[in-house]
């Protein structure tokens, strides 16, 4: 039986360095702005969180919703009214967006020193490149997580991938492109799984030689017990909801927790893995922003505090 992971503590140090620094730069011009297009459950649960995180760290915090129907031109212009305002020093757009709007056209229209999940092309290329404005918040605090377990049982954190086999199952632009350049910055051998691999019956056969599991597929239960090799790590992002038999909305992972807590050395619960950790990151990203903005001499951090080259 393996051990839990537990991110609410490594959340909570985040935030009371958050804090402090927000306290330091004057509070003035840090906040964070997100923009939810449509009624996707575990999107405006996200925005709520980030609202009460923002406020709790001492900055503004601006909500702006727009319906399923928004058009293409309302979107980029919200956004545009976004930039201009100058408590804001951070953007968040919350995914999924609906189908008629075009997602790499929302994207290019973020302004780049705004864009705290680095969706904008400049800042997706700044971070391929290893030398990040912004870490997208939910694989930098994966890796923060991984890193501070990785301590946890004696193994520093800068040479404890080295050569290790890490499995990503899923490469979304926000979560699993990120992840792997994290990864490969560490010195691990990154295998990357999507929808593909699960279709040419293959993915177990990649799951089972990974000693860390990274799983951001967004179907509950996808990973097994059987499908992980004894004394694996494994990190669940996943954030699924499901209806219980009581009417009720839960959210569960994308990996099968008591399975594979009987198979691997350690695993990420969800709720209260890695979900708290991101919330956090992503004020953290507006810090930085904020600073970028204000012309203060800053340095991007990775997800461990580590250059990405």
């Amino acid at each position: 039986m393996g051990s839990v992971i537990n991110g609410r503590p490594y959340a909570d140090e985040l935030m009371e360095t958050v804090r402090d620094e927000v306290e330091g730069f004057g509070g003035e011009n840090v906040g964070i702005a997100t923009l939810l297009v449509g009624d996707d459950y575990a999107a405006a649960l996200y925005q709520r969180r980030i609202d009460r995180h923002a406020q709790a760290a001492g900055m503004s915090s601006r909500i702006e919703k727009l319906p399923a129907d928004a058009t293409f031109g309302q979107v980029v212009g919200k956004i545009a009214e976004l930039d201009v305002d100058p408590t804001v020093s951070g953007i968040l757009v919350l995914r999924p967006l609906p189908d008629h709007l075009p997602e790499s056209r929302v994207f290019n229209a973020l302004p780049p020193l705004k864009d705290v999940e680095a969706l904008h092309p400049e800042n997706a290329g700044l971070l391929a490149l290893g030398m990040p404005r912004f870490v997208p918040s939910t694989p930098a605090a994966a890796f923060h997580m991984l890193d501070r377990h990785m301590q946890s049982i004696g193994r520093d954190p800068r040479v404890a991938y080295d050569g290790v086999n890490l499995t990503l199952v899923g490469r979304s632009t926000n979560v699993g492109k990120p992840a792997a350049i994290l990864g490969l910055a560490r010195n691990a051998t990154v295998v990357s799984c999507h929808r593909h691999t699960s279709d040419a019956g293959r993915l177990a056969e990649h799951t089972r030689q990974a000693d860390v599991l990274i799983v951001a597929a967004g179907v509950p239960g996808l990973i097994t017990g059987d499908m992980v090799r004894d004394g694996a790590v494994v990190i669940d992002i996943g954030i699924n909801p499901v209806t219980n038999d009581d009417g009720e909305t839960s959210i569960v992972g994308d990996v099968d927790f008591q399975s594979v807590l009987a198979r691997a050395s350690a695993v990420s619960p969800v709720p209260g893995g890695v979900g708290p950790i991101t919330d956090v990151w992503v004020l953290n990203n507006a810090l930085i922003a904020a600073r970028a903005q204000g012309g203060a001499g800053w340095q991007s951090p990775s997800a461990s505090g580590r250059k990405l080259t």
